[in-house]
């Protein structure tokens, strides 16, 4: 496995050669919510992978070929079949890949995690809009009322399963799918829309004991330095840790 801490390719540069035979191929950016889910699954299953980082203010002209917008992340094997849309590859993974599975295989409870996830969809959305208003030094009062909601909402599906993770008594895909929202909310400045959800603040204490978790987990600072160089437009914010020292 390669590529975690390399830089990130941008316009102008050369496309990777083939996928080696045995090894996924993850286009992905350190900072991405999205590409981390991707990221915990290979984890979590011990899937020979490498990381190909892509420069998202000046993508490569190549990339294009990979995704028809530019997105991440995406999947290639050595097949060169191509897999986008963090969920589809989430499950892509686990549907491929020997090991423990993720998703149930139980066709109700399968379904139930994807009813979670859609009960998850404004916390990306919200989260988002938080952090920009707060990063532009506007009124937030508002959209963080509305994350307390939803965080809310999620408090009351765990009190209802009195379980610790959403999927029951142990880590499942559902975890890992909701757990960069919340990895992130200290450096977004939003850790205090969980102080009134125990068992979600809980559920993110057991979460940070994971070891899929723990090997991704980025420095707060790193975390601090790409968000002041994202919010000035910098291309090198997408390399910030590797090409820049880290803010103390």
């Amino acid at each position: 496995m390669s590529g975690d801490g390399t830089r990130s390719l941008g316009r102008g540069s050369c496309a990777p050669g083939p996928v080696p035979e045995g090894v996924i191929r993850i286009y992905s950016m350190r900072f991405c919510p999205y590409s981390h889910r991707t990221r915990l699954v290979l984890k979590a299953k011990g899937i020979r992978h490498e990381v190909v980082n892509i420069n998202l203010k000046c993508k490569p002209d190549w990339y294009y070929t990979k995704h028809p917008f530019g997105q991440i992340p995406v999947l290639e094997n050595s097949q060169s079949q191509l897999v986008y849309e963090s969920v589809i590859a989430c499950e892509y993974l686990d549907d491929v890949y020997p090991g423990r599975k993720l998703f149930p295989y139980d066709p109700y409870e399968r379904a139930r995690q994807k009813m979670l996830l859609e009960l998850f969809s404004k916390v990306p959305h919200l989260t988002k809009e938080c952090l920009v208003a707060l990063r532009c030094g506007k009124e937030c009062s508002d959209l963080k009322a509305a994350l307390r909601q939803e965080f809310c909402n999620l408090e009351e599906i765990l009190e209802y399963q009195s379980t610790t993770f959403f999927g029951g008594d142990r880590i499942s895909m559902i975890d890992y799918l909701f757990w960069p929202w919340f990895e992130r909310l200290d450096v977004y400045g939003l850790a205090d829309c969980v102080n009134h959800t125990p068992m979600l603040r809980i559920w993110i204490a057991t979460m940070k004991q994971d070891p899929a978790v723990c090997a991704l987990l980025i420095d707060k600072n790193v975390f601090l330095g790409f968000l002041n160089l994202y919010f000035q437009n910098n291309p090198c914010a997408f390399d910030f840790g590797l090409c820049y020292p880290a803010i103390r």
